[in-house]
């Protein structure tokens, strides 16, 4: 992507946040328009360019989920993820799959049993519906977006424009929360999480999308090989996005994309030249510079209730008996309710139901491997193996994709602190299955052929992978 095609980006979401921000309607035309646009790019792409517009299109869509959902620019809540399907659904039906991907086709075959306990203790046709689509949206949009994205080929440099694509729409939510709390110390009293910082909606889903953001930011930084005031856009943006995030004063947001930077600096970082190696540490002193500035400034701007919520202490000082928030009660429920119920498990959605007839408290689950487990049972049990086995499998085999330990680690850490509410996760996860192609030099300067293959007249090196 051409820098002037990128300012002009930033430049056109920026107008959108404030668009949306003055009329709040923009949010559901908008979320149309981008929606007709997409399909008719995937529908009447070349079929070489159909994976692109694919991935493309649920990059684009996962980015906006939340800034649309705060606005009211869905069709219904969990639009997002059904449109995500939709598209992986249309790539399918072009491209087809590879045979190996149907192990999530099991994956998805394994969640049906919940739905027949739920049905067979649901007594009104509503509920069953609520169930399904709020606990089991997320799983299958991962489950086609997997099968979609398995061993799928894509060439770097259109990686790289679909974390674009899951960058912009972040822009514009950014701006909006700047518009919609220009004073956060009027609003921020405490240390828990705050929902006027976040837009009037869920600080934990906000802080998660701006930890991607920050995470693209990053990588983009360390990577461009553009002029320095170049680069510096990156950097600021990825100061945007983490001072929203940080007000947001929900932590896993903030937290999986400082450990998703770590696992990226330290997988490029060896795989490069002693030259690049040099202009990383000089990257890494500017980051480490933004990031110093970006804590002194959210700091400041909260009155020092930020040190206090990353310190686990209460607007008064004191230290909190539980670091995660109520998060290991309801872990423990969920697991309680598995081992009263292994083989079938309670059915789909029947854990937030059961907590509340039981304790009288009416809370969502926050970690998707113990409610898939709570609610599927054993199933849920082989389901989730499937997730947490296979791509570390196919890494095995596969050492192609730069990102990888990063996007498998943002799905980990996020289903256990935001379960997945959002298709973020989902898609990220299906991101760590693409096989990942090279063009012109490897990352250390090696000359490469167009499939990835060093150039060399040693026969040994014939069939080598991308050292990536």
């Amino acid at each position: 992507m051409k820098l002037s095609s990128y300012y002009k980006l930033i430049g056109f979401h920026v107008l959108l946040g404030v668009g949306v921000f003055l009329y709040r309607p923009m949010a559901l035309a908008f979320f149309l328009l981008t929606s007709l646009y997409f399909t008719y790019k995937i529908v009447f792409a070349d079929k070489t360019l159909k994976t692109f517009y694919v991935l493309l299109a649920c990059a684009y869509v996962v980015g906006s989920e939340v800034f649309l959902r705060m606005n009211g620019g869905t069709v219904f809540y969990e639009a997002s993820k059904y449109l995500v399907i939709a598209f992986a659904a249309l790539g399918l039906f072009s491209n087809g799959f590879s045979n190996k991907a149907l192990i999530y086709v099991i994956y998805i075959l394994l969640l049906i049993p919940g739905i027949y306990v739920a049905v067979s203790s649901l007594g009104f046709e509503s509920d069953i519906r609520r169930a399904v689509a709020f606990n089991l949206s997320g799983p299958v949009c991962l489950g086609i977006a997997a099968i979609f994205c398995y061993k799928r080929t894509v060439p770097f440099k259109q990686l790289k424009a679909i974390l674009i694509a899951l960058l912009l729409p972040l822009v514009s939510m950014a701006v909006y929360l700047f518009l919609y709390t220009p004073d956060l110390q009027e609003v921020i009293r405490g240390t828990e999480s705050n929902y006027a910082a976040s837009g009037g909606f869920g600080p934990n889903q906000v802080a998660t999308v701006l930890g991607i953001g920050i995470f693209v930011a990053a990588t983009k930084f360390f990577m461009s090989k553009e002029l320095m005031h170049h680069r510096l856009i990156d950097l600021f943006l990825l100061g945007l996005f983490g001072f929203r995030a940080l007000v947001t004063f929900s932590r896993g947001g903030v937290i999986t994309a400082m450990i998703m930077i770590l696992f990226f600096l330290g997988l490029y970082y060896i795989k490069v030249n002693l030259k690049t190696k040099f202009k990383i540490k000089f990257s890494v002193v500017a980051f480490l510079m933004m990031v110093g500035l970006v804590w002194i400034v959210s700091s400041i701007q909260t009155s020092g209730f930020l040190d206090m919520r990353y310190a686990n202490q209460d607007a008064a000082g004191r230290e909190k008996a539980d670091v995660t928030t109520g998060r290991i009660d309801l872990l423990a429920y969920e697991l309680g309710s598995f081992m009263e119920n292994p083989f079938l498990g309670i059915g789909v959605g029947k854990i937030k139901e059961l907590r509340k007839d039981e304790t009288g408290v009416e809370a969502a689950s926050h970690n998707e491997m113990s409610r898939i487990i709570a609610e599927h049972g054993l199933f849920g049990v082989f389901a989730f193996l499937i997730l947490l086995i296979t791509p570390l499998v196919f890494r095995f085999n596969n050492r192609s994709n730069l990102f990888f330990y990063s996007f498998y680690i943002f799905w980990l850490l996020t289903i256990n602190h935001s379960a997945m509410r959002i298709a973020a996760p989902a898609f990220i996860y299906a991101l760590c299955l693409l096989h990942v192609t090279y063009e012109g030099r490897m990352i250390d300067g090696r000359p490469k052929t167009v499939d990835g293959r060093p150039k060399t007249e040693d026969p040994r090196a014939k069939n080598e992978e991308p050292r990536l």
